[in-house]
């Protein structure tokens, strides 16, 4: 980082009362002087309380290292590639007015930069630039910082900044959120120099948000570009360029996601109506009045390929255009794989960013023998799926590929299945002995799993096997040549195993050639993928001539689910369903109860009135005021009949005429 060079007099005097204005509003003083805005207020606050922020030591800007740029840069790859069309765009209009634009991911990091490299130095010492960290808890209050902090758009002018060194700075930011709100990144336009007027920067703010939609929807339209989507907007005139609403659906009208305009309208829906009324995600003629039949049809049917319909929550008219998938969906699968990796490491994930950088190494990896690889990563998250497909990718796919649980075995006895044992070693053994579980592996691949529940003595006998590739069965008089590929896997820290001696050191960094971790399923932003490849290879297992298939709001649930358990959770729940599902589709209601959302829970009858005036009843309670009409119901509640029938049978509600 540059040296700073001192200060002149007229700036240092500003700064010293911009400090005393931070521990004036420490102190609880209320002064003119002070920002206007609530929201810069509150961060001030934080910065003091929470952070502990000294506003007498200004900090230098701090800029990653470029090893720590790249790996946040390849988080947000899939992102970038969307935004980048965007960026240029906006930087095209801001540049002559002295502007930069920064884009960082959700923990402040600027990603992304558009900057006149004229002011190189003046901008790297201001920290607007590449690598910048524009996190709250070090920058302070800022444009960045706070935006991330309160999820929506602000202006962080002069001296509203918390540190006293970037208080000739003027920066707004809106947040970019992905198809369930989560806030992945921000985009912000800040300058050197700026008018003082607070209000100079208000179009700044207009331009920044709207940007920042733009990308956000391209992205929504990225991720879902294999989906059947509706575009809505009140304007005719705008849909088909620039409709603000995006709804991704299923055949049948049940809803996958939506944009931030098609989230606010689901929301408004759910606040109407009861919560047992709804299903995780509400099927698309619950939100419109509106046949799915006539939304299909959109582009065959009408010369403008627009159809009006009425929202329910609140009678506006929308004007809904159809986009059809980009490719088929029988082709979806295929292509959705990386092209250039070998079959079974591209089944390993879809567009991740993390299963991507794994994917990635793997492929150099798969025909190093030399190179022993350790896989990290939380239990059930396919571990021994990586390890089978660096086995399944290289020269010697050919040869055996040998899974040991190193915690599955008994202490007593994992040497003798490790290394295997002659006649007569010792008593109670097999007459003839044993080829232990390394000599079978010769010419292939040994996967030792959890090798951090391998015995300390065991350890050492392992160390030498690899260093001197041969085996000593017990008993023996001679070793035995073994040629082999090790790859092992823990979900533990052997960092933390070695620092308490209960791992050793110089085994750790023999097994560690290479490091592949895997990322836990909640974190995947191919959630979908793994969903539809785990449950396809169900079926093939099942070896059954139906074809069941996911419905809507069963995938849904399956993404908003945390899957604690990971992938190995996912394949239970799967198998679960389609073991107890008595049609040829799996819905929401045969998935097990933990992996249902807690939105749709049964109301008590004794709920205040909403803000409608209306009282919550429960559902029981309202079928029996309509006389078990379930139509009449469902017209109460503004859904439709089957909504009501699902949530009659989850509930074990039955009419007094079906009992026997």
């Amino acid at each position: 980082m540059p040296t700073q060079s001192p200060l002149p007099a007229r700036l240092q005097s500003v700064q010293r009362q911009h400090i005393e204005h931070v521990f004036q509003l420490g102190e609880g003083l209320d002064v003119p002087q002070l920002p206007a805005q609530a929201t810069i207020r509150r961060s001030w606050l934080r910065c003091l309380n929470e952070y502990q922020l000294d506003p007498t030591r200004p900090r230098p800007a701090r800029v990653v290292p470029q090893q720590t740029l790249i790996e946040h840069r390849e988080s947000v790859d899939e992102l970038l590639h969307v935004a980048r069309a965007g960026v240029d765009q906006l930087y095209q209009q801001i540049a002559q007015l002295g502007y930069v634009l920064l884009l960082t991911d959700h923990r402040g990091i600027t990603v992304e930069f558009r900057g006149d490299p004229n002011q190189d130095q003046q901008l790297r010492r201001a920290g607007l630039y590449l690598g910048a960290d524009w996190d709250e808890r070090f920058a302070g209050t800022c444009a960045v910082g706070t935006c991330l902090y309160d999820r929506q758009a602000i202006i962080c002018h002069r001296q509203e900044h918390f540190d006293a060194s970037h208080i000739s700075l003027t920066c707004t930011a809106a947040p970019i959120a992905d198809p369930q709100g989560n806030v992945i990144a921000v985009l912000d336009i800040s300058a050197l120099q700026s008018p003082t007027q607070h209000e100079s920067q208000n179009f700044s703010l207009s331009l920044v948000t709207l940007y920042a939609r733009m990308i956000e929807d391209a992205y929504f339209l990225q991720r879902y570009r294999d989906c059947l989507m509706v575009r809505l907007d009140t304007s005719r005139e705008f849909v088909h360029v620039n409709g603000r609403g995006l709804i991704a659906i299923e055949e049948n009208g049940q809803v996958i996601a939506a944009n931030a305009v098609g989230r606010d309208l689901i929301a408004e829906h759910q606040r109407r109506w009861p919560p047992w009324s709804l299903d995780p995600t509400p099927m698309l003629g619950e939100l419109f009045e509106c046949d799915i039949a006539d939304v299909l049809s959109i582009n065959s049917a009408t010369d403008d390929q627009l159809r009006a319909f009425r929202a329910r929550v609140d009678n506006t008219i929308y004007f809904i255009s159809l986009l059809e998938p980009r490719r088929p969906r029988a082709a979806q699968q295929a292509h959705s794989l990386p092209s250039s990796l070998p079959g079974p490491l591209a089944r390993l994930g879809a567009d991740d960013p993390a299963m991507r950088k794994v994917q990635k190494l793997a492929e150099r990896l798969c025909n190093e023998a030399s190179v022993n690889v350790l896989i990290s990563g939380e239990t059930g998250t396919g571990k021994e799926v990586v390890a089978r497909a660096l086995h399944d990718s290289g020269h010697r796919a050919k040869g055996p590929f040998i899974a040991v649980n190193c915690a599955a075995i008994p202490e007593a006895l994992i040497e003798s299945e490790l290394f295997g044992y002659e006649p007569g070693a010792f008593t109670g053994g097999r007459s003839k002995g044993m080829r232990g579980l390394i000599p079978q592996a010769h010419g292939g691949t040994l996967f030792l799993d959890e090798i951090g529940d391998m015995p300390l003595s065991l350890q050492t006998r392992l160390l030498r096997v690899l260093a001197e590739r041969e085996v000593m069965p017990l008993g023996a008089n001679k070793p035995e040549k073994v040629d082999i590929r090790v790859i092992t896997a823990t979900h533990r820290n052997i960092d933390t195993m070695i620092q308490q001696g209960e791992f050793r050191e110089d085994l750790y960094y023999r097994l560690n050639g290479a490091q592949l971790r895997l990322p836990a399923l909640r974190d995947r932003a191919d959630k979908l993928y793994v969903i539809r490849r785990v449950f396809d290879d169900i079926i093939k297992e099942r070896a059954s001539s139906q074809s069941p298939r996911l419905r809507a709001d069963a995938i849904s649930a399956l993404l908003a689910y945390a899957w604690p358990g990971n992938i190995r959770q996912l394949k239970n729940a799967l198998a679960f369903a389609l073991a107890t599902s008595e049609s040829d589709e799996i819905t929401v209601h045969d998935l097990p109860e933990q992996c249902l959302s807690q939105r749709i829970t049964q109301q008590s009858p004794h709920k205040p009135a909403d803000a409608h005036g209306d009282t919550d009843h429960t559902l029981l309670e309202m079928l029996k005021a309509q006389h078990w009409n379930i139509s009449a119901v469902a017209r109460a509640l503004g859904v439709s009949r089957p909504t009501v029938y699902r949530q009659m049978q989850r509930q074990g509600i039955v009419p007094p005429n079906w009992q026997g």
